[in-house]
């Protein structure tokens, strides 16, 4: 048996060291302009040695410069059936196929790769200079098959809802790429069976128009509140130093992101409430969610100039989030997944916070907006029961109460 084994591994050296000796043939043969000998004896190698994807790409190349482009593109896709995910293989199938005309099929190869690419700062000159072209090669086909797709759907989606449309807007947006797939990555709870929506509509919420009518009034109240009582606003983000701060450690504990609480993890703030009445009666129509020691909240969200709020995900999808802008100077936005809008007065909007979201005051002034949290209008009253009765459990089990800025 050790004579047997002994005998296998000289045959797999001597196969090992006949396969070195083609590719190193090769090599020299192609260096000296002989492409034709260079492929006979890559054909050879890989009849040997199938597994080896350099070689393959070594005998791509070959029959790509001797004018077999389909030859070509028979070896590069035996590469890639080793590493789908070969950047340089992938590359080449691409400029292959749009040499051979296919360019719809190229088109759609491109985006992979420049999905796929390394920095260009990183590659080889002749490899730049083609990722370069498959970038622009891309860019036109992306434009190409927006088009297509806007005049395909174009008649369905003037007929449709405004609501439909903007879905229909999206879908046709991750189609081409234009728009990212975002998902709910809530930091705590994930309730099942909720859908991934970023900005809901506003037929979700029948209450909405009646609480943006009470916009002046509210106004109001905050005016109050931030000519007087400075000395209440508290800042937004209030880890304690032991916790990992990550994303926040620029805005812990800073007067540049203030809240001033109205409700707060369930519980009224009796001098503020009483200084906003109005706040506190236009809110009493929301279905907010009831939990002890976590919900209601709503508060005044004040964020300094020239302040951003860096990307981060909402501890529970089973609550959305309204805002109601109050002070918005030119330069605010507030991104949710792929959707960015521009915040108007007195327009409120609800969205899903445990899908990650930003906001940002590029301007010289305060940005102030009112914020609560409300139910997930998929929650059946049965969901919301089992929601409130675990989350209490867990917070009377781990004996912790929960942070008020959540």
């Amino acid at each position: 048996m050790l004579n047997g084994g002994d005998e296998s591994a000289g045959a797999g050296g001597r196969m090992d060291q006949r396969v070195e000796t083609l590719r190193e043939e090769a090599d020299r043969a192609a260096a000296a302009g002989s492409l034709q000998s260079a492929r006979d004896l890559l054909e050879q190698a890989v009849t040997l040695e199938r597994g080896d994807l350099a070689l393959w790409m070594s005998l791509a190349a070959c029959r790509r410069g001797l004018g077999d482009l389909m030859g070509a593109l028979e070896a590069v896709e035996t590469a890639l059936a080793l590493d789908p995910r070969s950047f340089l293989a992938l590359l080449m199938r691409g400029s292959l196929l749009e040499r051979l005309g296919r360019k719809r099929v190229a088109g759609a190869v491109y985006r992979v790769v420049c999905d796929l690419a390394p920095a260009a700062d990183t590659l080889p000159p002749a490899a730049r200079r083609a990722l370069e072209h498959a970038q622009s090669f891309r860019d036109d086909y992306v434009r190409d098959l927006d088009e297509a797709l806007r005049a395909g759907a174009g008649e369905a989606m003037a007929g449709a809802t405004s609501s439909a449309r903007r879905r229909g807007a999206a879908f046709l947006d991750r189609l081409t790429g234009k728009r990212r797939v975002y998902r709910q990555e809530p930091v705590q709870f994930h309730y099942p069976g909720l859908p991934d929506i970023e900005f809901w509509e506003r037929e979700e919420f029948p209450w909405l128009e009646a609480l943006e009518a009470e916009t002046p009034a509210i106004q109001a109240e905050l005016a109050a509140v931030l000519a007087g009582e400075q000395a209440e606003l508290a800042p937004y983000v209030q880890y304690p130093d032991h916790v990992p701060l990550d994303q926040w450690a620029e805005l812990n504990h800073s007067p540049r992101w203030n809240a001033y609480h109205l409700i707060a993890a369930g519980r009224v703030v009796d001098a503020h409430a009483a200084a906003c009445p109005k706040t506190m009666a236009a809110i009493a129509g929301i279905p907010q969610p009831h939990i002890q020691r976590r919900s209601p909240a709503a508060m005044f969200s004040v964020l300094a100039p020239r302040t951003r709020i860096p990307p981060h995900n909402g501890v529970s999808n089973t609550r959305l989030v309204m805002h109601l802008p109050l002070i918005v100077p030119p330069g605010c936005g507030f991104r949710v997944g792929s959707e960015t809008r521009q915040w108007k007065v007195g327009e409120g909007w609800v969205f899903d916070d445990t899908i990650e979201h930003e906001a940002w005051n590029d301007s010289d002034r305060l940005r102030t907006i009112l914020i609560c949290d409300v139910w997930n209008p998929r929650l059946t009253p049965e969901d919301r029961e089992i929601i409130t009765a675990a989350m209490c459990a867990m917070d009377d089990f781990s004996g912790i109460t929960p942070d008020a800025s959540v």
